[in-house]
């Protein structure tokens, strides 16, 4: 359950906002000598101000292709390369765009609750099965089915406080 959690804040990091971000760069994989890599291990992603992102690449060489890859990732940003800096300008956010991404991070957050309630009903079957080949008693199954019931509305109630914190930082203008 905490592992869907953690899933949905890294894919909430990813989540443009309008601020930069280094983390707005992790999905992006960058072809470099001959293998695909994600972009952290080609150069370094550091936020100069607060909406420029600055991608220092480690070899010169690559600096084309690390562009490339950050105009194909479809993050919706236009890199300016100057030698081994690559400049990325974070757009201001239009309404329509803001809309959009607030139903994603609901997509995002529906997800997550699913996986929890994948993890319930395995739990919940474990111990059914366990009760049933004797291995815990009804009232031990019936305790633990409460426990688990417990952990799952604690982590509900996290992502929705997470759901909600990024929708209210998405929104805002």
């Amino acid at each position: 359950m905490n592992g869907a959690l953690e899933v949905l804040r890294q894919e909430y990091a990813g989540l443009r906002t309008g601020r930069a971000s280094p983390s707005l760069l992790d999905p992006v994989t960058v072809d470099a000598y001959g293998a695909t890599m994600p972009i952290n291990q080609v150069a370094t992603v550091s936020v100069s101000e607060a909406r420029l992102l600055t991608v220092s690449v480690w070899d010169r060489g690559l600096a084309g292709a690390v562009d490339k890859a950050i105009r194909n990732a479809g993050l919706g940003l236009n890199p300016q390369t100057e030698g081994a800096t690559i400049r990325i300008p974070i757009p201001e956010l239009n309404a329509e765009r803001r809309q959009e991404l607030a139903k994603l991070s609901a997509r995002y957050a529906e997800n997550a609750k699913i996986a929890v309630r994948n993890v319930r009903r395995d739990g919940m079957d474990l111990l059914k099965r366990m009760q049933r080949d004797g291995k815990i008693s009804e009232d031990d199954q019936s305790l633990y089915e409460d426990e688990v019931q417990s952990m799952t509305d604690k982590v509900i109630k996290q992502i929705d406080s997470a759901h909600a914190a990024k929708e209210q930082d998405i929104l805002k203008v």
